[in-house]
């Protein structure tokens, strides 16, 4: 069986105070995980460490080999992590070389992009983390 995570990164004032959150589900069991990630970040560098703390709770969680589809309300990650669209922004090239170098521990792993509405759990761990900072 394969696992579905829901991820999210978002920063107030872009760059600004930024935050993850993370569900992973795993068939009846369910993983959360929410991050402060500092003061002076953007929405898509947040976005993209909430895909790289995903993996990290993976391995955590002893899930090597899972077969993964990632849901993001990011089209932006979910067609560059493709390789779709060109990343022109340093910071983010680096964000993707650690998300592919995750990667290499888990089996067949897919980003699909879903609706903002259908990400809301993710969300408000991202908010709950941003509110918690200050």
């Amino acid at each position: 069986m394969g696992v579905v995570i829901y991820t999210d990164g978002g920063a107030r004032g872009n760059p600004g105070p930024a935050a993850a959150g993370v569900v992973i589900l795993k068939g009846a069991e369910k993983f959360e995980v929410m991050q402060y990630l500092g003061d002076k970040q953007t929405n898509n560098w947040a976005e993209y460490e909430a895909v790289i703390i995903a993996l990290g709770k993976m391995l955590e969680l002893e899930l090597r080999d899972s077969d993964i589809e990632f849901r993001l309300d990011s089209l932006l990650v979910v067609e560059q992590l493709k390789g779709n669209w060109k990343i022109k922004e340093p910071e983010l090239k680096k964000q993707v070389a650690k998300v592919k170098s995750l990667l290499k521990d888990f089996g067949t792993v897919r980003f699909t992009h879903i609706p903002r509405e259908e990400n809301s759990e993710a969300d408000a761990l991202v908010n709950e983390a941003l509110d918690e900072s200050i």
